[in-house]
């Protein structure tokens, strides 16, 4: 049986490396949302989703997070995977990640959290771009002490961010309105320039909640690219030059952080220019 998911075919990139932005995104002039019911939080997410080049968002719905996801479906950007359990939904994040260079999943809090996060662990430690959503609680009972279901009957809610703080490289807990715009924009941006992983936690009572910084369209993203020092590029590339004249059977050898430094095509090319034999590390194939 043939299966087909999303659009991931039609969008690949020629060499499979991983896509970033390097300035700002083109779009359409910004403008006001007429209908103040219509700013709200979920549907400023869903717009940096498909502004950084997210069409497919693989997702496990739960009471805490099916608000945000109503709000995910109308994005006419957007295609809603479901998944059968949070575990599928972070490695088809993550694949989709290696394929189109930013991926995204949407788990509900705690029982969700707690299960995808091997996948997101993984996609830490192959420097993947990978932007995982939480419905979180209600913004109410942050302070309350109440033991919520989908928890592991305590009521410290910290539990899950304590786990990902490890495998993410930035962490923000969206429950107020006043600072949903940047805290989103902030992991976004960050998924981006580190090519690491999130943890966006959304309480399920804001998605749906109209609020004056979500009136505009978003800013497009602006990412400043990533050089070398020419200095030291330059000796680099003398002591190497040196290194490999002195050898008697040099062999170049590719590793899984070519992808995150979009070298593959120039691997491709030294291999090509020296002659020399090319291996590849069992965690870089398909690079």
């Amino acid at each position: 049986m043939d299966t087909i998911v999303g659009s991931l075919d039609t969008c690949k990139p020629e060499n499979g490396d991983v896509i970033r932005p390097n300035g700002p995104v083109q779009s359409a002039p910004r403008s006001v949302i007429s209908d103040s019911s219509s700013a709200t939080l979920g549907r400023h997410l869903a717009h940096r989703l498909v502004e950084i080049g997210v069409n497919d968002v693989f997702s496990v719905p739960g009471d805490f997070n099916l608000t945000l996801l109503d709000h995910l479906i109308a994005e006419p950007g957007l295609n809603l995977i479901g998944c059968c359990n949070e575990l599928n939904a972070g490695y088809a994040a993550d694949g989709y990640a290696r394929s189109r260079g930013v991926g995204a999943c949407v788990v509900t809090f705690t029982v969700g959290g707690l299960s995808v996060i091997n996948a997101i662990a993984g996609a830490y430690g192959e420097n993947l771009p990978l932007i995982c959503i939480i419905g979180g609680p209600n913004s109410n009972d942050y302070g309350t002490n109440r033991i919520l279901h989908h928890t592991i009957g305590l009521s410290d809610f910290r539990q899950e961010l304590t786990c990902f703080e490890a495998v993410t490289c930035y962490q923000a807990v969206v429950n107020n309105l006043e600072d949903a715009h940047e805290q989103i924009d902030k992991a976004v941006s960050m998924a981006l320039s580190e090519s690491k992983p999130v943890y966006i936690s959304i309480s399920c009572n804001l998605a749906a909640t109209p609020h004056p910084t979500f009136r505009s369209d978003p800013v497009p993203f602006s990412l400043s690219t990533k050089s070398s020092n020419k200095m030291s590029l330059e000796a680099a590339v003398e002591a190497t030059v040196e290194f490999l004249n002195k050898a008697v059977k040099p062999v170049l050898v590719g590793g899984p952080k070519m992808r995150m430094a979009k070298a593959s095509k120039a691997l491709v090319e030294l291999a090509d220019a020296s002659g020399y034999p090319l291996a590849v590390m069992p965690s870089a194939k398909g690079i």
